[in-house]
């Protein structure tokens, strides 16, 4: 699932949660949209050092 999804879904508990006043679906709603980020956090440092990578490989070609 991607990370838009996931956040999406993830606010959506959220907001459900503090309609309902259910604390456990919020909370469970933020987590879900803290891992959401950190995934996309993730995902934007990985492609970074390939570029470095590519970056180094090039320069001692």
């Amino acid at each position: 699932m991607g990370t838009t999804v996931d956040r999406a879904k993830g606010k959506v508990k959220e907001l459900a949660g503090r309609l309902t006043g259910d604390e456990r679906m919020e909370a469970e709603g933020r987590t879900d949209r803290a891992r959401a980020e950190l995934r996309k956090s993730l995902r934007s440092l990985r492609e970074r050092a390939r570029g470095v990578g590519d970056s180094l490989r090039r320069k001692h070609s």
